[in-house]
């Protein structure tokens, strides 16, 4: 009977840990470029009672005793599916189609990935940067900070599908710059240490950033202007998921009442 207090109060704290995602991910149900978590568990050890036990005549059965301790949380997985995509009317909105990361430099110098492509213009000492809403310049496919000279009107700037940024020319016809938003790819994206502000930070578990346009092995994603990736959360989905992880949380607890009326009839024998 102690065996289930413990077994269960595994379970509950675990089932919580279940909640805190599935709130986490209804929490960021509007959020541009988010990905949904998904909680996993695996059994804890078990205990053996018996290496062999027998029938009534003294025959080996096939298998021994053993009792589980309980689960634990194994892992918080991010699901990297396609979100809806939606048009906006910032011209430097830049949304996602395929398995690619925008790179973005932090105030350190460092890099870090997003999905989040709320992108906007901003002035500086040495011209216009396309930066996030934060302020810390996008990388183009070199791994340098996208600046353009005060001569470009950033009305005009065009952006296709493969990252390039196009000017018109004398006759009017959008022809690139010489500037390519750089996408990178990962093996292993939930590998990727998650920052706050929908950023992601490269790893050991992720492997190194695989730029797509040196790597030809990579299926090449393909970016749109003016619209922004939405997260794949399914609030249906999410609700559900409450349910089973709020009825597994109730079934622990009910588990560790009925141990506890067991041992409140053993301690009352006479």
């Amino acid at each position: 009977m102690v065996r289930a207090l413990w077994t269960a109060a595994s379970g509950m704290t675990n089932q919580q840990t279940n909640v805190d995602t599935i709130s986490n991910n209804l929490a960021n149900i509007n959020t541009t470029g988010y990905k949904r978590e998904n909680a996993e568990f695996k059994s804890l050890l078990y205990q053996t009672i018996q290496d062999q036990s027998y029938d009534n005549s003294g025959n080996p059965k096939p298998q021994g005793i053993q009792v589980g301790l309980g689960v634990k949380n194994s892992a918080i997985t991010t699901q990297y599916t396609q979100g809806v995509l939606t048009e906006t009317d910032n011209d430097f909105d830049l949304a996602i189609d395929g398995k690619g990361f925008f790179q973005v430099q932090l105030e350190d110098g460092s890099v870090a990935y997003t999905r989040n492509g709320t992108f906007q213009m901003a002035n500086g000492s040495t011209g216009m940067t396309l930066a996030t809403s934060d302020g810390n310049p996008i990388l183009d496919s070199s791994g340098e900070p996208i600046v353009l000279e005060s001569t470009y009107d950033a009305d005009k700037i065009e952006i296709d599908e493969d990252g390039n940024l196009c000017y018109p020319d004398s006759t009017g016809s959008a022809v690139p710059i010489g500037i390519q938003v750089g996408v990178v790819q990962f093996s292993n994206p939930n590998g990727l240490q998650k920052l706050s502000n929908s950023l992601l930070k490269e790893t050991d578990a992720s492997g190194v950033a695989r730029m797509e346009v040196e790597d030809s092995t990579l299926s090449k994603s393909k970016m749109k202007q003016g619209w922004l990736e939405g997260s794949n959360v399914q609030a249906v989905d999410e609700m559900v998921n409450l349910i089973v992880a709020q009825r597994a949380y109730e079934m622990n607890s009910k588990i560790i009442t009925a141990a506890d009326e067991m041992l409140q009839q053993a301690n009352n024998l006479r």
